[in-house]
């Protein structure tokens, strides 16, 4: 007997851990710093075909350190806000010097992120009035686009996994907005999504999530950030509380900060490290979700 209860105290030693989910830290000085000592993965660019469009449309692609086509990845598809295009992570944010550091730290999967054009026309440059109102219907139309067109593209060329449980969503500002809802809306096709200092595109919680029974089901992770100080808050905010009250898991994050990238990269740091994961809900509610946290 004492031999069973010994043999099953060192089974648990061992193996609770691999089971257990820490909390991602806020982004410590220098994340975003570029260290030359270390692997590098690479962007490509490609242009693929739109039907939705009815054109060739660009798009960016983060191939991770030690790429190889014998083996698969999952996917993160980058969204970015209303005045930005597939460059705006990339001139703003560097996702890929930050995503470097975080594998040379071997704290994040090894996944492939496409950053496309998230305005879905055929003049999709973010010039003029971005606000004009064919430019913001597009962000609605890639809806179409990203499922009918740059995802089957993806899984065409390069070796990717092809089910929801490999696939991410998030962006930042409208591209939050467009995370919440395209990836809301298709629980089938997306189990990781995030909104980063979501914009007013967002829908209201009600139609989101209509079936919080379904979202407890089918989502891994969703996450919800924002600065403190930001005029838009209150979309996040009110997201936050109907999946409270409906009990969904979530995490919902509030960092100090306003609507720029050093909140984004932040998000992007810290949901890039959950994703493709096991998930321990118990953490959720150990993140700050009262006010700013203190400054670090």
């Amino acid at each position: 007997m004492k031999k069973t209860v010994f043999s099953l105290s060192l089974f648990l030693l061992f193996t609770v851990p691999a089971f257990t989910q820490n909390v991602a830290e806020h982004a410590p000085a220098g994340f975003d710093s570029l260290r030359t000592p270390i692997p590098h993965g690479r962007i490509d660019t490609i242009s693929y075909h739109s039907a939705t469009v009815g054109s060739p449309r660009k798009a960016l692609i983060y191939i991770p350190p030690g790429f190889s086509q014998q083996q698969k990845y999952p996917v993160l598809y980058l969204l970015h806000g209303i005045g930005g295009d597939e460059k705006e992570w990339l001139k703003g944010g560097t996702p890929q010097v930050i995503l470097d550091n975080l594998y040379a730290a071997g704290q994040i999967e090894p996944m492939i992120v496409v950053m496309p054009n998230g305005r879905a026309m055929k003049d999709d440059r973010a010039t003029g009035n971005v606000m004009a109102p064919d430019k913001v219907q597009a962000f609605a139309t890639f809806e179409k686009d990203l499922l009918n067109d740059l995802i089957p593209y993806i899984e065409k060329n390069y070796p990717v996994y092809t089910d929801k449980d490999h696939r991410a969503i998030a962006g930042l500002s409208m591209g939050g907005g467009q995370s919440l809802n395209f990836g809301l809306g298709n629980l089938d096709k997306f189990a990781w999504i995030g909104g980063f200092s979501s914009a007013p595109n967002t829908k209201a919680p009600e139609q989101l999530v209509p079936d919080p029974a379904a979202a407890r089901q089918q989502i891994k992770l969703l996450w919800i950030s924002c600065g403190a100080s930001d005029g838009l808050i209150a979309f996040s905010k009110r997201t936050h509380e109907y999946l409270q009250k409906n009990n969904v898991p979530h995490i919902y994050y509030i960092e100090p900060g306003v609507h720029d990238f050093k909140v984004w990269k932040n998000g992007l740091y810290m949901f890039s490290r959950l994703i493709f994961k096991p998930v321990d809900t118990a953490t959720f509610s150990k993140y700050e979700a009262e006010g700013a946290p203190a400054e670090r």
